[in-house]
């Protein structure tokens, strides 16, 4: 498993670094209007030395996405139920009620911004979102839903929220959620149909 960038040594020290580093980004990105940060001003804040800060996290958007996605781990934990359906809609529900709050759009903004620099890269990317992914691939997994993949739930729920939300049209948060969710089952229903799985004939 791919370990995220500042979780090295999770303990002592480490830890300590890392937390005042998501404290400091995180009151940045709540004081800027534009959801940027700078590693000087995290720096600064923190107190940690930006050659620490360029070492481990190597850019603001490294900063910004380990920080938002450690938080949005622990503030919204997934169900892990063995419903599917179930599940997929507190998911999805909660993605499109957060995604109403312009200041949740900084996640989105950052991972576009480090795409855009050709810094970060898709493997790069990758070690902040692998705990999310992780806990969706769970999700998956307790529903025996073999078929599905974290790009799935890429594709047809977190892309189409976002790109609402970015373009200024979020989409509702109980007929869109249903609506998104019953697209990934209508996947899932065609690839078993195809397959012989559980919903299709062997």
């Amino acid at each position: 498993m791919t370990q995220a960038a500042g979780t090295v040594r999770p303990g002592g020290r480490s830890a300590r670094t890392r937390d005042a580093v998501h404290t400091a980004v995180r009151a940045l990105l709540d004081a800027s209007p534009d959801g940027t940060i700078t590693v000087a001003e995290v720096a600064e804040r923190s107190g940690v030395h930006p050659a620490t800060l360029y070492r481990r996290w190597r850019t603001p958007e490294g900063l910004v996405l380990d920080t938002l996605f450690e938080e949005l781990s622990r503030r919204s934990p997934l169900p892990v139920t063995g419903d599917l359906r179930a599940d997929m809609l507190v998911y999805a529900r909660h993605l499109l009620a957060d995604l109403r709050a312009d200041k949740n759009l900084v996640l989105a903004r950052a991972l576009a911004a480090a795409m855009r620099s050709g810094v970060e890269g898709l493997g790069g990317l990758r070690q902040y979102v692998e705990p999310r992914t992780s806990q969706v691939e769970a999700m998956l997994a307790a529903a025996g839903t073999g078929e599905l993949d974290f790009q799935d739930v890429l594709e047809l729920i977190l892309a189409p929220a976002y790109t609402h939300a970015l373009l200024g049209s979020p989409l509702d948060t109980d007929a869109d959620a249903e609506r998104l969710v019953d697209n990934l089952l209508a996947v899932l229903t065609h690839r078993r149909a195809r397959t012989g799985g559980p919903d299709g004939d062997a």
